[in-house]
């Protein structure tokens, strides 16, 4: 798709150095809305995510397509001194430069911040690690499941009988992504006033604990420690997940006393919401599992489609469990664009999710797949001035 004037970040040039998902994913929401992201990998291989969520009948990633959207593939080899010297020519044209290697990585190879705003005193550096820049642990490797496990949602995540679950993605991963996306914008808007970078210092677990709610402070002044609870939330009822006579599973949310009224109305049991076991939220909250099997009695009786219908008519709200089937059949999905399908080579029309949030007047858009490895590289080398002949001869050192 050709590249629209309207992008809001058409005027940022992005160098992603990081590899695997939290730093490119960091690079994928700015390239969404318009920055050009020069990805930069190793020669030959090129970031690992090339081959992981691969589909055998493809022989391809599922998973490249998407986390690399929008962005140029470059391949620099930065263990080389020809390849610093190509990385800090490109770094003083650019904005901005993600990467997610362990700290101290970019000192060794003569890119520290220090060394590279002597260049480009506006460039702002995104970091993300597993435990940030400073601290006992920042010499770590550091992983998004480990993120995930010291930010504390692991530990609060599955059935109170069995060992802390983990949610079916790399959460952590991307959440560390998405603050270093915020980070970066925030400290691309400071230089607007500066005229100086910074440093954006994203660590995984602390992208995790921006998400635990009050989960310290119950601890720290009441004592109280948040345990695994399963499908539910503590005294927050009716929430949960309920059968249906067809053998599906329809998660009603009606735990706001004016909510629960209408439920109980629809379950043709009105007295329920003037009951001093349930007329109110520390009631339900009280005698949860009562409750739910009251609702779970009626449910189990109802056709899911009919069920839905019903408690939508009557401003319940509630809603399947949707599966990837059931998100590419569905029509609210389709009426708002949430699923677009671009042709990948080799893999023929693959569908991603769009990109969000949506802007009325400057939105983003997704303009191409994951490129193949270095396919970029003669557009942005030769335009830091590289020659053909040096472009060939970096190419046969393996530098690029």
């Amino acid at each position: 798709m050709p590249e629209t004037p309207e992008l809001p970040l058409k005027d940022v040039r992005v160098v992603e150095m990081g590899q695997l998902l939290a730093g490119p994913f960091c690079g994928q929401l700015l390239g969404d809305f318009g920055a050009e992201v020069i990805k930069l990998e190793p020669p030959g291989a090129g970031d690992p995510m090339r081959q992981w969520g691969r589909e055998k009948p493809h022989g391809k990633s599922l998973w490249w397509p998407t986390l690399a959207r929008n962005k140029k593939s470059v391949t620099c080899n930065l263990r080389t001194e020809e390849g610093q010297d190509l990385a800090r020519k490109l770094i003083s044209t650019a904005d901005v430069v993600i990467e997610n290697f362990r700290p101290g990585t970019l000192e060794r190879w003569g890119l520290s911040y220090a060394e590279l705003s002597e260049l480009n005193p506006g460039l702002v550096l995104t970091r993300v690690t597993g435990y940030g820049q400073t601290g006992p642990y920042s010499s770590r490797a550091g992983y998004g499941s480990i993120g995930e496990a010291m930010g504390g949602i692991r530990y609060v995540t599955g059935e109170p009988d069995r060992p802390p679950s983990r949610a079916g993605i790399s959460l952590g991963d991307s959440l560390a992504g998405t603050f270093a996306a915020l980070g970066t914008m925030v400290a691309l808007h400071a230089r607007n006033r500066t005229g100086r970078g910074q440093v954006v210092d994203m660590a995984i677990y602390e992208a995790v604990l921006t998400l635990m709610e009050s989960l310290v402070a119950e601890w720290a002044v009441a004592g109280y420690q948040r345990e695994r609870t399963g499908a539910v939330l503590p005294n927050i009822a009716p929430s949960n997940v309920y059968p249906t006579k067809d053998g599906q599973s329809i998660l009603i949310a009606a735990n706001q006393d004016t909510v629960f009224k209408r439920l109980a109305t629809v379950m043709g049991r009105p007295e329920l919401a003037e009951d001093a076991g349930y007329a109110t939220h520390s009631a339900r909250g009280k005698n949860m599992e009562q409750l739910d099997d009251l609702i779970a009695d009626w449910t189990s009786t109802q056709l899911a489609d009919d069920l839905l219908r019903t408690l939508d008519e009557s401003g319940v709200p509630a809603g399947r469990i949707f599966t990837a089937e059931d998100m590419l059949r569905d029509p609210h999905f389709a009426a708002r664009d949430a699923i677009v399908r671009l042709m990948v080579p080799g893999l023929g029309e693959v569908p991603m999710q769009n990109v969000f949030p949506r802007l009325t007047g400057t939105p983003g858009t997704v303009r191409w797949a994951g490129p193949e490895l270095g396919a970029h590289n003669d557009e942005v080398y030769s335009a830091l001035g590289l020659d053909p002949g040096v472009i060939d001869r970096l190419r046969r050192d393996d530098v690029i």
